[in-house]
């Protein structure tokens, strides 16, 4: 059996520290003390230990595709309906409020719960599932 390795999400961006700024309160991370005062980099790490670090390091050239990889943040895990539509929303609310984009609200089919799709203060997609 492979032994289990801590993973690390990385963001190529234009302002590290506003980027990880947003996601530290988006998903109640922290910034580390090594990250303060850098230029180049930023990061974000979950104050529990559970979930992975993010990275955030500056890059010249912009934004121009679609992510082909995307965080989903579980904002509404276990619930089904209007009861999780609701929640999503509020989350989207409070995220739009720090600087993310709404997208587009997929709803709930005959076979998946609604999401909703967003973005980053920098354009970088995620959802809300």
């Amino acid at each position: 059996m492979p032994t289990i390795r801590e993973i690390q999400v990385t963001f190529d961006c234009a302002e590290p520290e506003r980027v990880a700024a947003f996601w530290c309160e988006a998903l109640g991370y922290v910034l580390p003390e090594s990250a303060r005062g850098e230029s180049t980099w930023s990061a974000c790490v979950d104050p529990t230990g559970e979930g992975p670090r993010l990275y955030f390091q500056r890059v010249p050239e912009g934004k121009t595709v679609k992510n082909r990889v995307h965080l989903d943040v579980r904002a509404g895990t276990g619930l089904v309906g209007d009861e999780r539509l609701a929640t999503l929303e509020a989350e989207s609310a409070r995220l739009v409020a720090l600087g993310a984009t709404h997208v587009r609200t997929l709803y709930a089919d005959e076979e998946n719960e609604s999401c909703i799709v967003m973005q980053d203060v920098e354009g970088n997609e995620f959802c809300l599932d």
